[in-house]
């Protein structure tokens, strides 16, 4: 069984105390922040109504943005190896320190419970399904349909038995019907040591549904993780939120960042479950902010896969860059990655 640990013992006791404030007296889990509780169909209803007055940038023909070849090394990296490669929205692949893992894998076709309706692919894959390496250790920060596909996790569960499956809590309670084995669930702040990686929840502020039965059922979070003296840290799906610093504090410094930086308007409904590039920039100056001398590369992830929201889907990495730009922050630290591009990471 793997080792589980918390980090509360170390944090002040005005902290330890707000650990447990996401978890509602029902049973179900919430953002514990002001202004935290997602939206209801009443606001759906309006933003839908607002969309049809007004006229939205056309979503782009299929295989529009720049994709590059992969560079995996097969089956596994050494161990001082440290690269990744962004397949698509949430979906990327690390290998370090002689494992591969992989984030929220998504290859499905749309990003909804059946698959002739519902968000359609813009870009394929970077890497294909059948062409990834041998998978030690998935991570994935919630139910949503676009970071959550039941395909693949039956397709990584029949071709990879041994993979470790790190989730949110009561995340398990779906990918166990799928075939996944090796399941450790995590609260936040809750870390464990699988395979040799050491990995920590961290709090992200989004919400969960997969039916109208299951709303904020399981958790939602972020991961930070480590082996072989490199740090990672997956930001998950998320909003803004006051605890940035602290997962820097608590996890940094980092060597590699991945950040949302896509699906954003309109953002009087998105604001509270998505963050925008500025506040995706302001993220890594939080995470970065305890450790002065870290400057950890970010790779932008969240757009120009689904067409989602309402903003133009080739706007996240140019308003990003503009962003990053006006912050003064080094510009080789900051990654748009083609579709399938692979990164050979340093210090």
């Amino acid at each position: 069984m793997n080792e589980l640990k918390s980090i509360e013992n170390s944090m002040p006791q005005s902290d330890a105390r707000a650990l447990g404030a996401h978890h509602g007296p029902d049973g179900t889990f919430r953002n514990p922040w002001a202004g935290g509780t997602a939206h209801g169909p009443a606001d759906m209803l309006r933003w839908n109504r607002e969309r049809r007055q007004q006229v939205l940038a056309p979503t782009p023909p299929r295989g529009s943005f720049p994709t590059a070849a992969p560079e995996i090394v097969r089956p596994r990296g050494g161990a001082g190896d440290f690269a990744a490669t962004w397949i698509g929205h949430a979906t990327t692949l690390i290998q370090m320190g002689g494992l591969n893992v992989i984030t929220d894998p998504v290859f499905c076709d749309r990003a909804f419970p059946v698959q002739w309706i519902g968000p359609r692919r813009v870009m394929l894959p970077g890497l294909a399904r059948e062409a990834l390496p041998p998978i030690d250790v998935v991570l994935l920060s919630h139910n949503h349909y676009d970071h959550l596909d039941r395909h693949a996790v039956k397709w990584i569960a029949r071709n990879n038995p041994r993979a470790q499956w790190i989730v949110p809590l009561r995340v398990g309670h779906y990918i166990r019907r799928w075939g996944a084995k090796e399941i450790t669930e995590l609260d936040w702040w809750q870390s464990a040591s699988v395979g040799g990686l050491d990995v920590t929840s961290t709090p992200a502020r989004h919400f969960s549904a997969r039916t109208f039965r299951d709303r904020n059922k399981s958790l939602w979070s972020g991961f930070a993780f480590g082996i072989a003296g490199k740090r990672v840290w997956f930001a998950g799906d998320t909003a803004y939120h006051p605890e940035f610093t602290r997962i820097g504090e608590s996890c940094g410094p980092f060597d590699f960042v991945m950040v949302p930086i896509g699906a954003y308007e309109p953002r009087w409904f998105m604001r509270i479950v998505h963050v925008n590039p500025e506040e995706a920039v302001q993220i890594y100056r939080d995470v970065t902010s305890p450790h002065p001398t870290s400057k950890p590369i970010m790779l932008g992830i969240h757009w120009g896969t689904f067409r989602l929201t309402d903003e133009p889907m080739d706007e996240p990495p140019r308003r990003t860059v503009e962003c990053w730009q006006a912050a003064g922050l080094d510009s080789d630290r900051l990654w748009v990655a083609r579709f399938g591009e692979t990164r050979r990471l340093v210090g």
